[in-house]
């Protein structure tokens, strides 16, 4: 598929055939692709978890969907890894003698786990299946790790349901909202 593609058929895909598992080979590639984002100074402070069969019906019982979503059947948790960003700025070739976290305009560990999530996205899309990316409330994050012995230094920073699609069309918010044209949100030189 051409890139272009990709990112025109990219969307949130919310109901799944079930029964229909994701190939392996699919799998290792979505896996592959994810670790190829980029990172600041090369840390890659991104790990995954990945979820099938009861695996994943111990997640959807944590947190129950009412719509078609559990029926997907993969689930891919990525992790953001702060620690492994603030280790190694601290490394002689970075310049910087501590960790400290001040230094950092924004977080990159979150940034950087954001691009690898767009490239299981992407891949998704690539591979003929649908994929839905959503958060991990707060108030499951304990119990959430405590199923799955998640270290504590992982952050969550969502989860995506991957599988075939069984939605007719799209749905969710962009039934209801437009997308905003490129010249509202695009600016060239200044404001």
């Amino acid at each position: 598929m051409e890139f272009q593609d990709v990112v025109r058929k990219r969307r949130m895909v919310r109901d799944f055939k079930a029964d229909q598992p994701v190939p392996r080979d699919v799998i290792d590639r979505i896996l592959h692709n994810a670790t190829r984002g980029p990172s600041a100074g090369f840390s890659q402070g991104q790990a995954f978890l990945v979820l099938e069969g009861e695996d994943l019906a111990k997640f959807w019982a944590l947190r129950p969907h009412s719509n078609g979503v559990h029926k997907a059947p993969l689930l891919i948790v990525p992790f953001a890894a702060k620690h492994v960003y603030l280790d190694r700025y601290a490394q002689p070739d970075k310049g910087w003698t501590d960790r400290d976290e001040a230094r950092w305009p924004v977080p990159f560990w979150h940034i950087d786990t954001g691009m690898a999530t767009l490239l299981i996205l992407q891949t998704v899309v690539d591979a003929g299946l649908g994929a839905l990316y959503f958060g991990i409330m707060p108030d499951d994050v304990a119990r959430f790790r405590e199923l799955y012995g998640v270290p504590d230094e992982y952050e969550p920073i969502g989860a995506v349901a991957i599988g075939y699609s069984d939605e007719p069309q799209q749905s969710g918010s962009p039934t209801r909202r437009k997308r905003l044209p490129t010249d509202e949100v695009v600016h060239y030189g200044r404001w």
